[in-house]
């Protein structure tokens, strides 16, 4: 889902360097969505769908996402494995919390490991989605011999670096914050309007756009702010060296084809960002927009299949 061209963000919420940044995080890190009810049980704030039996798979959504966005992947793999199907707090309709708040990707990676040693998993695997993948990668960092394998569908460990390799968290630290304290301050149909117009790209398939404008309005924006801005400012690049992980990146570019974007052209993106880490199997979707196991489950199962039996 990304381009070496930055004509895409070229759109009436782009008129100032606010509004760019702004596009940046929405319409690349955000896999926007929110839940329907569950009767999935909740550890430390965050609900958990168990299904099936064996070696388990832990699916960990994106931004605003909830855990739909794996559905139909567990079943293509829920005869064999245990799917634990996450959903955050704060996103997709799931109340908040005031730790994730004020801070959103250290609080989620120490609760999905608390959960872990707490479901006495051992060495599962990993699969998360565009902020999901952001954090298997600090989890994998933080324990290398935690998972068997990680599985990350269309996230990058630094997305202000896409264009400019040479940025790091403390260059942008500034546009960031500026980015947390605007969105924060709009008033509640302008939020939400903003966020419904990069919608279309998160999917190539229309059929989706109502579940993910449902998800998208019934989210925190609190939570949805704070973990953007945790996401600009979180530079995973020079730490990649200490996963020892088994990784598959399935990396997205179709939805920015008609801004120059190609599919080679994406993946030296992905190649310059993942070059720290030594053991990855970077593969691009054909025609899959921002949520690859949607748009393309044939495929994607197909190379996660075989990537675990490697």
């Amino acid at each position: 889902m990304f381009t070496n061209s930055k004509k895409k963000f070229h759109c009436g919420f782009c008129k100032s360097r606010r509004g760019f940044w702004t596009v940046i995080i929405i319409a690349i890190v955000v896999a926007l969505s929110v839940s329907q009810k569950s009767d999935a049980k909740t550890f430390q704030d965050m609900a958990v769908d168990v299904k099936g039996e064996g070696p388990a798979i832990l699916f960990i959504p994106g931004l605003n996402s909830a855990s739909e966005t794996f559905t139909e992947t567990c079943e293509a793999f829920v005869k064999t494995y245990s799917c634990h199907l996450l959903h955050l707090p704060g996103f997709a309709g799931l109340p908040p919390t005031p730790a994730t708040q004020q801070q959103f990707l250290i609080t989620m990676r120490d609760t999905i490991r608390a959960y872990i040693d707490n479901a006495q998993l051992k060495h599962p695997i990993l699969i998360g989605h565009s902020l999901g993948g952001v954090l298997s990668l600090m989890l994998a960092i933080d324990d290398p011999e935690l998972a068997r394998a990680l599985i990350i569908v269309d996230a990058l460990p630094f997305y202000p670096a896409i264009h400019n390799p040479a940025l790091t968290s403390d260059l942008v630290l500034a546009q960031a914050e500026q980015m947390r304290a605007m969105m924060r301050a709009l008033p509640p149909e302008q939020y939400h309007q903003n966020a419904a117009m990069n919608l279309t790209g998160m999917s190539n398939n229309s059929e989706r756009l109502p579940l993910l404008t449902e998800w998208s309005n019934t989210s925190d924006p609190l939570t949805t702010t704070q973990a953007m801005y945790d996401m600009m400012t979180t530079d995973l690049r020079p730490d990649l060296h200490k996963i020892t992980t088994p990784t598959l990146v399935l990396g997205a570019w179709a939805a920015y084809k008609n801004y120059g974007s190609t599919q080679e052209s994406t993946r030296m993106i992905y190649a310059s960002q993942y070059a720290q880490l030594k053991n990855v199997d970077i593969r691009m979707a054909t025609d899959a927009f921002h949520f690859i196991t949607w748009d393309e489950p044939q495929w994607a199962h197909q190379e996660i299949a075989q990537f675990l039996n490697q």
